[in-house]
């Protein structure tokens, strides 16, 4: 064990460009072994380490994770990126690595300061706002201002996509701006910005500061651009969106995906300046001319909070109906993974803590249990990867089903069709809110499951149960119930009419309603409505 080498991702996304017999963390993983103690028991155990990045310059806590790896590592370690940079840690390097996070920490009250003063003048700026005239004869502006580098599949790669692959139907072709690179985008109109390569040590900070550096490089960029719009997908501590519209005294749409605040608190380590992101949140959601939210649950929580309920738009996601389709060849996956003659079940996502991947494996395994002839001629097709793997791992090795389950890891986002594709049935096992919220979410791979026209199996859970229909377009099971989940499995399995009738009616509903040129269409169709055409 102690000649063996580490590698500590940036993201789970970057595990592709890995050897698979790799022995690697994530830098999430890497802070859990730190919060529990478990790094103690793995000091100077490995031959070498590095961390694999998006963008070496943009890695977050840079003194914190080199420190981290020198600890782990008993000979060399290092930072290196995708693009070939290789940043070797030394005690020169850490030196300055702490001289850095000495200057970003000081500086913290003041800047915290600045950025109050700044949300109060946004504030009172709206009391006094006159309503800004629509002219959709210019390019509308899309801005994107999370930082997650190096995410290549999952819901919000989708619904950009499919937002900004769409507007030129209502509107003209989109500018992009983005401080994230962004595939399968069709525009060529797509900025990077580089957000602040200071304050990388504080997270929150980092958030906070991108505002002005997001402002300022667009400003600069943009200085002869005349926008129709501004079309923010709001991003935690961001108000750029507000600041964007200001200047240049046009509309703006804020995409609202969820509480952030809520979301630290129940699926992540939490935001640190909590009340300060609720009322920058809360300031978006008032200073917008309409409000896009994928969900009615999200629509109720912004009314309670003071937002105007008739600029809040219910959109829920869609999908392109060219791409996912019944068409789509799998027969190449099933060759892969061996899965010739058999009925596949499958699931897709970024296995989050909502998405349930854990509950549909622990389903198939009671499957399997109750019924040993559906060794030999089902498999479990599990495509992605993320927080959850632990859990789905487990219940694999508890039922012993190595054999029936496929693992794939996150594919490329293009990749998902045929994967789909490969598949008889798809399950969708989203379980409830662990605090017993209602469910805010609109999952993608919703309308990509009922776009590829297969057998659905779904929780009848809020918006789930409201798009889809029972014994229509799919068979609706109780969430978070891998009991009833394994009923629901062997209906499809011993029933093979049932997915037939379900996917082809699921296909034709997904195209009358859910597709993302109507999304967009109606999208703009509100913003018409709310603003007054020049």
């Amino acid at each position: 064990m102690k000649n063996k080498n580490l590698i500590v991702l940036e993201s789970i996304h970057l595990k592709p460009l890995i050897a698979p017999e790799a022995n690697s963390i994530t830098t999430g993983e890497l802070g859990q072994w730190v919060r529990s103690g478990k790094i103690f028991s793995q000091l100077f155990k490995y031959k070498e380490v590095y961390l694999l990045a998006s963008k070496c310059h943009l890695l977050n806590r840079p003194f914190l994770c080199a420190l981290t790896l020198k600890l782990l590592s008993r000979g060399k370690c290092c930072f290196k990126d995708i693009q070939g940079t290789i940043q070797p840690i030394t005690l020169k390097t850490l030196s300055g690595l702490f001289i850095d996070f000495v200057r970003d920490l000081a500086r913290i009250p003041f800047r915290l300061r600045d950025h109050h003063k700044t949300v109060r003048i946004l504030e009172s700026t709206l009391l006094t706002k006159e309503p800004a005239k629509l002219n959709l004869k210019h390019p509308p502006l899309y801005l994107r201002t999370d930082l997650a580098q190096g995410v290549l599949a999952g819901g919000s790669i989708s619904h950009t996509a499919g937002v900004v692959n769409n507007l030129h139907h209502f509107a003209s072709a989109p500018v992009i701006l983005s401080t994230v690179h962004v595939p399968d985008l069709r525009s060529n109109a797509l900025y990077e910005v580089n957000p602040d390569t200071n304050n990388k040590n504080f997270t929150d900070i980092l958030l906070l500061e991108s505002n002005e550096i997001i402002f300022e490089q667009c400003r600069d960029k943009y200085a002869d651009y005349t926008f129709s719009f501004i079309y923010h997908r709001y991003s935690p501590y961001n108000y750029s969106g507000v600041v964007f519209a200001c200047h240049f005294h046009i509309p703006l749409i804020m995409e609202y995906n969820g509480p952030e605040a809520w979301v630290g608190q129940n699926w992540t380590t939490g935001l640190k300046y909590e009340q300060l992101a609720k009322k920058i949140e809360i300031l978006n959601a008032k200073a917008a001319d309409v409000v896009v939210v994928v969900s009615q649950p999200l629509k109720s929580q912004l009314v309670e909070r003071g937002a105007e309920s008739g600029k809040i738009l219910v959109n829920p996601n869609g999908v392109d109906p060219e791409i996912y389709s019944p068409e789509v060849d799998g027969s190449d996956i099933r060759r892969k993974h061996s899965l010739e003659d058999k009925i596949v079940v499958g699931f897709i996502g970024t296995f989050g803590q909502w998405h349930g991947a854990e509950v549909l494996v622990k389903a198939y395994g009671l499957l399997l249990q109750n019924h040993p002839n559906l060794r030999n001629t089902t498999r479990l097709l599990m495509i992605g990867d993320g927080v959850s793997m632990a859990e789905v791992k487990d219940q694999i090795n508890n039922y012993n089903i190595s054999e029936q389950v496929t693992l794939t890891g996150i594919i490329p986002q293009k990749e998902g069709p045929s994967h789909l594709a490969a598949c008889d049935l798809l399950v969708s096992p989203h379980v409830p809110n662990p605090d017993g919220t209602p469910f805010f979410g609109s999952p993608t791979k919703l309308f990509e499951y009922m776009a590829m026209g297969k057998g659905i199996v779904a929780s009848d859970l809020d918006q789930i149960g409201e798009v889809l229909e029972h014994d229509r377009t799919a068979w609706m099971v109780k969430p978070g119930d891998a009991e009833s989940l394994m009923l629901g499995l062997k209906t499809m399995i011993d029933n093979p009419e049932i997915p037939r009738r379900l996917g082809e009616a699921a296909r034709r509903e997904v195209v009358a309603k859910y597709t993302w040129k109507e999304h967009t269409r109606k999208i703009i169709d509100k913003l018409k409505e709310r603003c007054p055409c020049d």
